[in-house]
Order: C-alpha cells, then structure tokens, then sequence
C-alpha cells in the first residue's frame, strides 16, 4: 500500500494533458522569442513593476509565516509560492543588473539571501509533517506561554 504522500491527487481527467500542451507549446514560443525579442527594451514602468512585485514578495512572506504561525495547511501552497516569487525575483535581479558592481551586487543578494530564503521554502512544502510538528509545538508552547501571562 502506498504511503499516504505517495498517493494520487484526484484532478480532472483533462488536467495533465492541458499542461502537457501548454509546456510542450512553450517550446516554440520560447524560440520564437529568443529570436524576436531585442536584447534592449526601456520600459515606461520600470519602477512600479519592481515596486509592485515587492509588495506581492512581502505580502507572501507575510501570508507565509501567518500560516506558520497558525501551524495551517496553507503553508505549503504559500511557502511554494514564496520561493518561486524569490527564484523569480533572484533571476530578473541578476539579468536586468547594468553590469559591474550593481551585477555583483544582485548576485551576492542571490546567493546570500534570495536562494537560501527560497531553499527554506521548499524544505518546508517537502518536509511539511516533520515543519508542523517542530512548528506546532514551538509555537503551541510559545502561545500558552503567552496565555499564562
């Protein structure tokens, strides 16, 4: 018998093939891109993507560790989101940079901050029984502590 994280997921007959078209069609798409697009492009609203992205980044580190907190299942599809907001936000750092010291200082933000933070994330989607359990009774411990007072 199957363990239960090793069990299926029930989903929709039609959602595997919907996402086997859909990264199977971005094969092409990516192609077309690499040789459409120009290396240069100024953008109008530079600032406010970045600006926007961030307050998204912070909003997820804050829905994050309310789910820690509360020990919810939420964690996972927030901590996974999380350290995909980080990857994402660690590779367009590091590509958009001009060069020279602004591109060392992205990639030291990578290496030293982005990365790790979304490694921490997905330690806690793969490993989420053992998180609840050590963050369940720390903080399970820390609130009656706090109750006691």
């Amino acid at each position: 018998m199957e363990s239960p994280a090793h069990e299926p997921v029930p989903l929709p007959r039609w959602v595997t093939p919907l996402l086997t078209l859909v990264a199977v069609g971005l094969l092409p798409w990516t192609l077309w891109l690499t040789v459409s697009l120009p290396a240069r492009h100024v953008s109008q609203h530079y600032d406010i993507a970045w600006v926007g992205f961030d307050i998204g980044l912070a909003a997820a580190f804050a829905a994050t560790t309310w789910a820690a907190f509360r020990g919810s299942r939420w964690i996972v599809p927030l901590a996974a989101a999380t350290g995909a907001m980080l990857v994402c936000d660690a590779w367009f750092d590091i590509v958009t940079s001009r060069g020279g010291g602004e591109r060392v200082e992205a990639v030291l933000e990578a290496l030293l901050a982005e990365l790790p933070l979304a490694a921490v994330c997905v330690l806690i989607v793969v490993d989420t029984e053992r998180f609840f359990r050590a963050t369940t009774v720390r903080y399970g411990e820390l609130l009656r502590r706090l109750r006691r007072r």
